[in-house]
């Protein structure tokens, strides 16, 4: 039988896309285990060679970190899967991570040419598969440095958008201090989501990759407590800072008895569970307590992400709550229908309006009342509006609140030449990812008050070809200077 990179076109465009197994819902709801399993070496090949080799690959625009999507597609359909993984490597150090968090269904599939008349390239289970196969083969070749320059950059937070410009910067050569705030390397991708989506062994295994080119990190290190950015700056030798410190503020709804006990933020409860190893429950205890019934409130990823922890850990019940309806939901399509598969009790068109405590002070019911869209408010989206009278009360133990996150202000309190606006978030250079202050640099949620993984990246590689750019020009090294992407991309004049 010919091999699938060698069928006709129109035979390959009959191929089905092919799909990922996964833990059965009755099962995964019971462990914290990946749930889904991955696509086998002969399944990869088949799903690769779907792709049409578009002489224009709008995938790659779809794409905020510029990946050769083509490229590594032709290459694991003629099975050359390390080759593939090197070429991912080339724009992206965290293959694993983002071939199981990135929205690639909004992104390259969503502008795939294949989705015209089928079912789009999956593009995410290709780079997941691709980076799965280096991994657990061991055919990890060495990143490729280039000669030191003799620049320091300390690098602010160890989250998608901090990895990716220590990524970035050293392979330029430069020595790339990482200081993170908790005790082991990762930000959201080791705290904010829970290990059935991401194993901790993945974000292990990239950050290890970091490692092997140099990059050092610092732990328990919170800068704007421990050190300042103008310390790292004028003290401690550092030529440049990049801020990579994410949105982990949570918003809170004001309404009564917010402030019961068991009553939690969505990063509170995941970070607690996260770190506290709650994938190993009940051998490891946890310090959070959610007894029979859980209540979560909100529609995005993080909501379904708690919904599904809280799940775990053996309640009879658990509630999510949503304002809106399943097609306003910003959480994606996947995670609700694997919610949906395992258990949760969606109710949707439903807000709080008040939580009842017990003589103790914990929570013991909410008050949740019945919504109808409106007119569209700013977003687009059909603005909620309460049904008089519909107010009805839930028995619950715990309730979590997934209501979205803004910026902390610790290091823009001690750095006040870092502007920001009246959300608190910090204000760049859009070209360059410079802030107000000469010589810092920042991307991620830390910009844009909260987005998704892969955004925080493109974002990152903008800010650190900047930086790299102002440290040629600062420096006097005997570099070029590099085009942004924009640039680059422009025709020319």
């Amino acid at each position: 039988m010919d091999k699938p990179d060698k069928l006709p076109l129109k035979e390959r465009m009959k191929i089905p896309r092919q799909l990922m197994p996964e833990q059965a819902p009755e099962e995964r709801r019971h462990n914290f285990s990946e749930v889904p399993l991955g696509l086998d070496p002969e399944a990869a090949m088949r799903e690769a060679s779907r792709c049409l080799e578009c002489r224009k690959p709008t995938c790659v625009d779809g794409c905020p970190v510029r990946i050769d999507i083509p490229a590594f597609v032709k290459l694991i359909a003629e099975g050359k899967f390390a080759d593939a993984a090197e070429k991912i490597k080339e724009t992206n150090v965290l293959p694993a991570i983002c071939g199981r968090v990135c929205p690639q269904d909004e992104q390259c599939e969503a502008v795939c040419l294949v989705g015209k008349k089928n079912k789009p390239l999956a593009v995410g289970m290709l780079e997941r598969f691709a980076a799965d196969w280096e991994r657990a083969s061991g055919h990890v070749k060495d990143p490729k440095v280039a000669p030191p320059t003799g620049c320091k950059v300390a690098v602010v937070g160890s989250g998608p958008a901090g990895l990716t410009a220590a990524f970035e910067l050293a392979k330029r050569g430069h020595k790339v201090t990482i200081f993170e705030a908790l005790h082991r390397p990762g930000g959201v991708l080791f705290y904010g989501i829970p290990r059935f989506r991401l194993p901790g062994e993945v974000i292990e295994s990239e950050i290890a990759y970091l490692q092997k080119m140099g990059v050092e990190i610092i732990c328990n290190a919170l800068v704007g407590k421990l050190v300042t950015v103008d310390e790292l700056l004028e003290e401690e030798g550092f030529d440049s800072v990049f801020l990579g410190t994410g949105a982990g503020l949570p918003w809170f709804t004001g309404l009564p008895g917010e402030n019961l006990n068991g009553v939690y933020s969505a990063n509170e409860f995941l970070t607690r569970l996260n770190l506290m190893r709650s994938d190993l429950f009940p051998d490891r205890a946890t310090p959070v307590f959610c007894g029979k019934r859980v209540a979560v409130i909100g529609g995005g990823n993080t909501a379904m992400d708690a919904a599904r922890t809280s799940l775990r850990l053996g309640p009879e019940k658990v509630y999510l709550f949503y304002r809106r309806t399943r097609e306003e939901a910003p959480a994606r399509s996947e995670e609700i229908d694997h919610a949906i598969a395992e258990g949760i009790d969606f109710r949707w068109l439903t807000a709080p309006t008040r939580f009842i405590g017990n003589d103790n002070y914990f929570v013991k019911q909410v008050e949740i009342q019945q919504m109808r869209l409106g007119e569209p408010d700013s977003s687009g989206r059909r603005r909620p509006e309460p049904v008089p009278g519909s107010e009805e009360l839930f028995d619950v133990d715990t309730v979590v609140l997934a209501l979205g996150f803004g910026v902390n202000a610790l290091i823009t309190e001690a750095t006040p030449e870092i502007k920001t606006d009246r959300r608190g978030v910090v204000q760049v250079d859009n070209g360059t990812g410079m802030t107000s202050k000469e010589g810092v640099f920042a991307a991620g949620d830390v910009i844009t008050g909260g987005a998704t993984v892969i955004l925080a990246m493109g974002q990152a590689k903008t800010a650190a070809l900047g930086l790299h750019n102002w440290l040629i020009r600062r420096k006097g090294l005997d570099l070029p200077i590099e085009a942004t992407v924009s640039q680059a991309a422009a025709p020319a004049a």
